[in-house]
């Protein structure tokens, strides 16, 4: 049997389509045929609104019911047709692609989730991952922010992790109305009030690069190696085969060599303008 042509998308069903907030919504999907292709927390699918356009989606993790979760904000004709389907529909996928979190690496150290925005999405597989697992890390701490209260995603959720006493949970925004009781302020600055061991922790990072960028230096600060520090990065990726170019970052290619990259090694190309 000749292999799929790895252009190909596969046919996939949505099976659920939850609106997480104004312009981002969760696709659940099974395969038309066949198994759910295995994956790893951090790695991406590309996904095919047919007639429209294929864009890159991280994975944000398996319902209970075992469909393929993808969250995707509204902000392109790709990710727009994508949001605009509905139970029964289909949509294309190749994948998945890139690498993954190194969670295996992080066993034994306290683990130290951060996202921004829409980076909970592909943070959210690695913290469903270490709480399957919980015994394997020390203290497990999230710190998410949004850029107000309406934006925050996965809010059921996010109500049942905080009750956990096995979770330390940080949710902060950048601006609120005077109902909102909670955090004001960026994520970097709540690295300082959150309980870990610095020398002993492995970070994962996802967001923004802006923000990204000011939470390796506040972890660097609070003493936590460079080489603990993870980041998932995002670019142009077209073909997620190395074969396009669109995506080169440096001399890496961040569908294949990314999108997580240990921060020692992309440190310099991240303050560099046009990379």
């Amino acid at each position: 049997m000749r292999d799929p042509d790895p252009f190909v998308p596969r046919l996939f069903r949505v099976e659920e389509a939850r609106r997480e907030n104004a312009d981002t919504t969760t696709l659940g999907l099974v395969p038309s045929h066949g198994e759910i292709p295995s994956f790893l927390p951090g790695q991406f699918f590309m996904l095919y609104a047919f007639g429209v356009a294929e864009i890159p989606v991280s994975v944000s993790g398996l319902s209970g019911t075992g469909r393929l979760l993808h969250t995707i904000r509204a902000v392109g004709a790709g990710s727009r047709a994508l949001c605009r389907l509905r139970p029964g529909d289909f949509l294309g996928a190749r994948g998945p692609y890139g690498s993954a979190w190194p969670l295996d690496r992080a066993e034994g150290d306290d683990l130290l989730l951060i996202a921004g925005g829409l980076g909970a999405a592909p943070i959210r597989s690695a913290l469903l991952r270490a709480l399957a697992e919980r015994e394997r890390y020390g203290r497990v701490v999230f710190l998410y922010g949004a850029r107000g209260p309406t934006e925050l995603l996965f809010r059921p959720e996010l109500e049942g992790w905080q009750r956990r006493p096995d979770l330390e949970v940080q949710v902060t925004v950048d601006h609120a109305p005077p109902s909102w009781r909670g955090s004001v302020g960026v994520v970097p600055e709540r690295i300082g009030h959150a309980r870990f061991s610095p020398a002993h922790t492995t970070a994962f990072v996802c967001g923004p690069e802006v923000m990204m960028r000011f939470t390796a230096s506040a972890l660097l600060a609070a003493g936590v190696s460079s080489e603990r520090i993870f980041l998932s990065m995002e670019r142009n990726m077209k073909c997620a085969l190395a074969l396009c170019g669109r995506c080169q970052f440096g001399p890496a290619f961040v569908c294949r060599e990314g999108p997580i990259f240990r921060y020692d090694r992309i440190a310099r190309l991240l303050f560099l303008r046009e990379i």
